[in-house]
């Protein structure tokens, strides 16, 4: 049995308790000599030491092996590891254990703010935590220190999702009126496929048999096209596309709007401006929204945050693009607007995103060229 000592964010109940796999005794402590400062350019905490300072916390008493395993495994993704420190209680002071940066990875920044944390990070954080432990006696440590960051924007993307669409058309019912009975093994790799039994309010007013479901658990992703007006051309992305080879097609490099994942705490404009850098090395003047939309509800929780990207194209024709760092190949080709539709009405423009944007930007064309 050990007693643990925790100043950052496993302060936060709900997430402790994901962690921990149930709900723990508390109380308040504090550990002295130390400062708890933010990890520049991340999302959580780590202890420096710091004479006069005193860092608050709380004190968890008699883990067990088990706790203490779940709590190392979810610790090691950020290369934390424990010492023993004298901390104080309303008791007096009692050793603990105390988790520390294993390593100089992490730089120490401001003064951290368990508040500013709460109101930005928290709940990424509670919803992420389900991914990270969905993964143990699977992957290690640090296989899930790599791919945290996209559990951040899966949770991110659902933060996103609480504002719905308009209901004006459709019915009035909201998640209310779907019941889960029930969840199955699903898959927990770099992607997620959730497994579940639910039934729902039919149109009638009456409730659903149980059916057997299984999800894709992906991103919200930023699209944009990025259109000259003065000149009337637009700039399109080619690369390979690994869903044409597993389908069958010999041809899988694929025409398509610049695109990226929305990151956790980032507005889907900011991703939109990021990923014309990131693919096309290209600044957006202006950005339009054009649509928003479920890129295939029916198994999937992907959604389009779609922007027509204002810019000056000129003296721009094929040119290379992307990232090394993420084995980006990309190819640009700023083409005119008629050859675009051409290209639409041919069926070389196979990706839908870029189809519907295309539809979108000639509809509006005439208007945005004047």
């Amino acid at each position: 049995m050990a007693d643990l000592f925790f100043y950052g964010s496993l302060r936060h109940a709900p997430l402790l308790e994901r962690v921990l796999g149930r709900v723990p005794s508390v109380h308040p402590a504090v550990l002295p000599g130390h400062a708890v400062r933010w990890a520049e350019g991340q999302a959580f905490p780590m202890l420096v030491a710091e004479p006069g300072a005193e860092a608050q916390g709380v004190l968890v008493p008699g883990l067990d092996a088990d706790d203490l395993a779940r709590l190392d495994f979810y610790e090691g993704g950020f290369a934390f590891v424990t010492r023993e420190l004298g901390v104080t209680t309303a008791e007096g002071e009692r050793p603990a254990q105390v988790y520390f940066p294993a390593d100089r990875r992490w730089v120490p920044g401001a003064a951290w703010s368990f508040d500013d944390w709460l109101r930005d990070w928290a709940e990424i954080s509670v919803r992420a935590a389900e991914e990270v432990m969905a993964r143990r006696g699977n992957w290690p440590p640090e296989a899930v220190a790599q791919v945290l960051p996209f559990f951040r924007a899966r949770a991110w993307a659902q933060q996103i999702a609480a504002q719905p669409a308009p209901q004006t058309l459709r019915n009035p019912m909201t998640t209310d009126q779907v019941e889960i009975t029930g969840r199955r093994e699903g898959w927990h790799g770099f992607f997620t496929m959730n497994a579940f039994n639910l039934r729902y309010r039919r149109f009638d007013g009456s409730w659903s048999a149980e059916l057997g479901r299984e999800c894709f658990m992906s991103f919200d992703v930023a699209l944009v096209l990025p259109y000259d007006p003065v000149n009337d051309t637009v700039l399109l992305v080619e690369q390979l596309r690994f869903g044409p080879i597993n389908r069958g097609d010999p041809a899988p490099w694929v025409l398509e709007p610049i695109a990226g994942l929305v990151d956790a705490r980032e507005a889907p404009e900011e991703a939109a401006r990021r990923e014309a850098v990131e693919e096309a090395h290209l600044q957006v003047d202006e950005l339009i929204k054009m649509v928003g939309g479920y890129a295939s509800p029916g198994y999937s929780t992907e959604f389009y945050h779609c922007f027509l990207g204002l810019a000056d194209l000129s003296g721009r024709g094929q040119s290379q693009g992307g990232l090394e760092s993420e084995n980006e190949d990309i190819r640009n080709h700023v083409i005119p607007f008629d050859r675009a539709m051409a290209l639409l009405d041919s069926g070389e423009i196979n990706a839908a995103p870029l189809a519907m944007m295309l539809l979108w930007l000639a509809n509006k064309r005439a208007d945005l060229r004047r």
